[in-house]
């Protein structure tokens, strides 16, 4: 009884504040406060008006998807090695590769920042976020691919082998298309995980904000409040659709694969 109410009273703090994005979203009032005066969408007008929002908006898109695409590759080629291959020191290297789960991202941010500006001169762009959501995105997609490696059975990529294929065709025509929904689930993940991300963009931006950091700069303004609501609650929708989508194909590729289903994502 004791455990149950301490779950129902964790879930209700942690998921709360998310439910009251969609109350003020739609209340005709500039005042977030209760009780709420009507309903309007009249933010959410406003938000496709909004020019500056656009252009954060497109920033993040292709932060995004850059992230999803190029963490999902290199995700790829290391689980391959990890589940794969034995080699000398194998279990340090895959724990330094994954590192970036444990550090802080304050720390990753300013370290990033000193490096990019102190010692390479690099100018502040998109693409410097874009390298350094790829660092933080990357041990998620192999978290994910691991799994979807070690669910495989490699005498099946040995017998295509066998039958005359080189290894690469091998892989690319028998274990490729067996951890597609692995890739795929790593890619949204890596696209959420990017699109959501706000200290390291803070720090990496320059002169091309992302919509987090853009989401931000409205808080400085009380009459911008609703139109924040209006947009995190698209920005929530958007995310767990996409968690959603990425579970399921992860929980799919499973499946296919003939092995029971362990856990989710980290």
């Amino acid at each position: 009884m004791t455990l149950r109410i301490y779950a129902v009273m964790y879930l209700v703090f942690l998921y709360a504040p998310i439910v009251l994005l969609p109350l003020f979203a739609f209340n005709d009032a500039t005042i977030i406060a209760f009780p709420l005066a009507g309903f309007t969408t009249e933010w959410f007008t406003a938000l496709a008006d909004n020019r500056s929002m656009q252009v954060a908006l497109k920033n993040s898109a292709i932060i995004a998807f850059s992230t999803a695409v190029l963490s999902t590759v290199l995700g790829l080629c290391a689980a391959r090695a990890g589940t794969m291959a034995h080699f000398p020191g194998k279990g340090g290297v895959i724990g330094f590769v994954m590192l970036p789960l444990v550090l802080p991202e304050i720390i990753v941010a300013v370290s990033l920042l000193v490096v990019l500006r102190q010692v390479l001169d690099v100018d502040l762009s998109i693409w410097t976020i874009v390298a350094a959501h790829v660092l933080i995105s990357t041990p998620f997609s192999i978290a994910i691919l691991n799994g979807a490696f070690q669910s495989l059975d490699p005498s099946m990529e040995e017998a295509a082998m066998d039958l005359g294929e080189s290894r690469w065709s091998a892989f690319r025509l028998v274990t490729l298309p067996l951890v597609m929904p692995g890739i795929i689930a790593s890619m949204l993940i890596g696209f959420t995980i990017s699109l959501d991300e706000f200290i390291i963009a803070f720090f990496l931006s320059g002169t091309q904000p992302t919509l987090p950091v853009y989401i931000w700069g409205l808080l400085r303004f009380p009459a911008q409040l609703p139109i924040v609501m209006a947009l995190g609650t698209i920005l929530v929708a958007l995310s767990i659709v996409l968690l959603s989508i990425a579970e399921m194909l992860r929980r799919r590729g499973v499946r296919r694969a003939g092995k029971s289903d362990i856990g989710g994502f980290l």
